[in-house]
């Protein structure tokens, strides 16, 4: 069997699959050429995360191809029930990466809070000359604990969320199109653990009254779940993280409800226009921003890595 890992996978994935007898190849070919390269190697399996595209012309070209792969939740890079309607196995690791997203949303949260994000930018060029102004700009920052978290979305990511908040003393609510209930379980260092029984809600009203704080952890979707109607019932100075995808949140409406102060502020991870974000976004000082590293952490690569090689270990069993 070979796996061509087009867009990287983790030493600890590389070598588990070496161990189990499987050949990786180790290229990174251009999305224009991957049909050939997948047929002249004959590629039994291809890994991608977000890079490489997995359309239905690639699926129909390859014949000889067994296994497509992501690296991460999203799937939307995939044409997946028409892979599945042609006999593939198609994987991905929904929970590996789940922690590092959680900790960038509260990255962002704590940047927003206390201004680091711009005082970052201003303290190299202006903390010489103008330190006590600065001093002054930056004292009305909050704390999270004792404030109302809000997590729209109850996957992997969003119970990771849910916890994070609940361990710094935040209260949490969530909102999901229908209502479910979760017992999540906080693990800590000394084997002592806590459960905690969340019940969502499908009242967005309701919710965005409620929420100091908003983290957007949702799958990709057809249209904005945040935009005009949304922005104008939430609190007034709420923060809003989103690390979801581009698109559910209006960016335009975002930047028109930061400049009329409904908005306190708000970070991106993802965004419509990726990988060419809009420059209004780019400039805006109320804005945290980072380049689409949710999961791109070293430890949630070593996890997705190994997920993936043991979910390819086990269907090649399945099907010699």
């Amino acid at each position: 069997m070979k796996v061509l890992a087009n867009d990287g996978i983790s030493k600890a994935g590389e070598q588990a699959l070496k161990n189990a007898g499987i050949e990786i190849l180790d290229n990174r070919v251009a999305q224009d050429h991957v049909i050939n390269f997948i047929n002249e190697n004959n590629v039994d399996v291809l890994l991608v995360r977000s890079a490489t595209k997995v359309r239905h012309d690639l699926i129909d070209a390859c014949p000889g191809l067994k296994i497509i792969g992501r690296g991460g939740i999203g799937m939307d890079n995939i044409d997946v029930e028409y892979a599945i309607d042609k006999g593939l196995y198609v994987i991905n690791t929904p929970t590996a990466s789940s922690k590092s997203v959680a900790e960038l949303v509260f990255g962002h949260f704590f940047s927003l809070a206390r201004f680091l994000h711009e005082s970052n930018r201003l303290m190299p060029l202006e903390g010489e000359t103008h330190f006590d102004a600065m001093k002054k700009s930056f004292s009305k920052a909050y704390e999270l604990s004792g404030k109302t978290l809000g997590v729209i979305g109850f996957g992997s990511i969003g119970q990771e969320v849910v916890k994070m908040g609940i361990s710094l003393g935040m209260k949490v609510i969530v909102l999901t199109r229908k209502p479910k209930t979760k017992v999540l379980t906080l693990e800590f260092f000394d084997g002592q653990t806590l459960n905690f029984e969340i019940t969502s809600t499908n009242d967005m009203d309701a919710f965005l009254k409620e929420a100091d704080f908003i983290s957007i952890n949702t799958p990709k979707t057809n249209e904005y779940i945040i935009d005009t109607p949304q922005f104008e019932k939430m609190k007034d100075g709420v923060y809003i993280v989103n690390t979801a995808r581009g698109g559910v949140i209006n960016e335009v409406s975002l930047i028109d409800f930061i400049e009329s102060g409904k908005v306190a502020g708000a970070a991106l991870d993802v965004f419509e226009k990726e990988p060419n974000p809009e420059v209004l976004l780019l400039m805006n000082p109320a804005l945290s921003l980072s380049p689409h590293v949710g999961g791109n952490t070293v430890d949630a690569q070593e996890k997705i890595g190994v997920e993936l090689a043991e979910q390819i270990i086990k269907i090649k069993e399945t099907i010699q």
